[in-house]
């Protein structure tokens, strides 16, 4: 079988690739063009982030059993692609985990110390002592955005700084975040009383301007930023207003929107210090990926066995069909919920449930479970994969209850997933009608049959006619196709559910005149 290796790979990975028994060809700085020229007559590709593994690309390769990513994320693979063609999507989620926390560390410390300013004027033959009088970190507060692994290093690393350590994530324990010497903090006061605020969450469409000039407006005047997760979770331009009127006195940032940047401001500013995504880029982490995906991808080809697949649990060959509706539903459900609930709640996430009933009672549904809590935490969590996701549930001090039941439901083989939060319960339940016909039956307290597929709206309202005519009517307008429409209502509170299927990717403006419409109490988008 033959490897193509197409990005810059560590020469032991190409060894190890090698040694077990695969054809290797490394290649590297193709251009789209030439990859999808020659990729058809591979069986795996192992990338780093320069090869972009678009439709067009996986469409072309017509022998791929596997796309390897030497690293964690996986932004350049088109992974639904490759699913439809039956290809495994691995990835190496804690091999830069160390090496991207000590470089926001990094970070923070040559902002506060102006080094890299200090560098640059000493070259120039300048010495500009009192013009770059830096600051301490010790006893000041970070504030940490999401923590995890990138963030517990942080974390850790700020705690031997003798810094003050704040974290904002709705979905670890105060039990868990006490014992590991951490304060829990809701997001606003996060932002009201840290120094530093650092950002370790995950790139999705709820996290894009995550923070934003509301959050900057909720800061203490002089706050350091600090991004070296994903570019477009701090929205340029607000940050780059926010340095200008003084609210920030300075960011380090290793990311942005568009990489290299198209817009060079905020990168030029000059209360700026920035890398050119150097987060991963120590010789230890590379070797450390590059090891362990040759060993993945050689374990995969001559045994079958999967490790850190992003697409692909691990099931016996002889089970996989007739599991494989119930993997996908499940995953589908724990996405959609991941969605409704957001990333902004101050909710504490308790106890989640996993309930089956019929035929999906009957089959082994551990890796039903982990497709579900992988749904869930893709839009919370970075990195998260088929095999850490029930590590991360663990981690974070949640509760994980599974449980089979033999009782007549209106819909048979059905799985429901619970959320127990603080506050109450959020629920959904889904059910496979046929193994290309998975639904969802219920959404919370409404009885409901959607396709969870595509882009969604999910519109809670008043139960009073007109709504759904002036929303379908917004949407029309807005040059928008829709493609199902499914309602639900629960007569006694008065409330209802739209759930919408569009073509396309709904704007924020459109979204913005339904959650006008008198009668509409919340207006979300979904993607699946």
């Amino acid at each position: 079988m033959k490897i193509l290796v197409s990005d810059k790979l560590s020469e032991k990975g190409v060894e190890i690739l090698r040694n077990g028994g695969l054809e290797v060809d490394v290649n590297t700085g193709l251009k789209p063009e030439e990859l999808k020229a020659i990729i058809g007559s591979y069986d795996g590709l192992v990338v780093r982030s320069a090869t972009k593994a678009t439709e067009e690309i996986i469409s072309a390769a017509k022998n791929m059993k596997v796309i390897g990513r030497a690293g964690a994320g996986v932004d350049n693979i088109d992974i639904a692609a490759a699913s439809k063609k039956g290809i495994v999507v691995m990835n190496t989620p804690g091999g830069n985990t160390v090496t991207t926390g000590e470089h926001s560390i990094a970070m923070m410390m040559a902002l506060t110390r102006n080094i890299p300013q200090a560098t640059a004027t000493m070259k120039e033959g300048k010495w500009e002592k009192k013009a770059l009088e830096g600051r301490e970190v010790f006893n000041k507060t970070i504030g940490i955005i999401g923590l995890g692994r990138v963030g517990s290093i942080v974390a850790s690393r700020a705690q031997g700084l003798k810094m003050n350590v704040i974290v904002y994530d709705p979905f670890i324990t105060q039990e868990i975040a006490e014992k590991q010497g951490y304060e829990l903090v809701s997001l606003d006061d996060l932002y009201a009383r840290s120094d530093y605020i650092t950002v370790h969450i995950p790139k999705s469409k709820e996290t894009m301007g995550f923070v934003n000039k509301d959050a900057f407006a909720k800061m203490k005047d002089g706050v350091m930023i600090i991004n070296c997760a994903r570019g477009g979770i701090i929205n340029e331009k607000d940050l780059l207003d926010a340095l200008d009127s003084g609210k920030v006195a300075g960011a380090a940032v290793d990311v942005f929107e568009k990489e290299p940047p198209e817009d060079w401001s905020l990168a030029k500013h000059p209360k700026v210090i920035c890398t050119p995504h150097l987060g991963a880029s120590t010789h230890e982490a590379q070797e450390n990926v590059a090891l362990a995906i040759a060993e993945q991808i050689v374990d995969y080809l001559k045994t079958g066995v999967i490790r850190n697949a992003v697409n692909a649990p691990s099931v016996a060959p002889e089970m996989l069909n007739k599991m494989k509706p119930y993997i996908d539903l499940s995953e589908k459900m724990g996405h959609f919920l991941g969605q409704i609930i957001g990333q902004v709640t101050s909710d504490r996430l308790n106890k989640i449930t996993f309930n089956y009933t019929g035929e999906a009672s009957e089959l082994s549904t551990e890796p039903i479970t982990i497709a579900g809590l992988k749904g869930l935490f893709s839009t919370i969590v970075d990195d998260v994969n088929y095999v850490n996701a029930p590590v991360i549930v663990k981690d974070r001090g949640i509760d994980l209850i599974d449980s089979h039941t033999t009782r007549e439901e209106v819909f048979t083989n059905t799985i429901e997933i619970s959320l127990e939060f603080d506050s109450g319960i959020r629920n959904l339940a889904g059910s496979v009608f046929h193994p290309d016909d998975l639904r969802i039956v219920k959404v919370d307290d409404y009885s409901i049959e959607v396709i969870p597929e595509g882009h969604m709206l999910v519109i809670y309202n008043k139960d009073l006619p007109g709504t759904v005519g002036k929303i379908g009517t917004i949407i029309g307008e807005s040059g928008i196709n829709i493609a199902r429409l499914f309602l639900g209502r629960d007569k006694k509170k008065g409330t209802a559910i739209i759930i919408i299927n569009v073509d396309t990717e709904v704007p924020k403006d459109t979204i913005d005149k339904i959650s006008a419409v008198p009668n509409a109490l919340s207006v979300q988008e979904v993607f699946i």
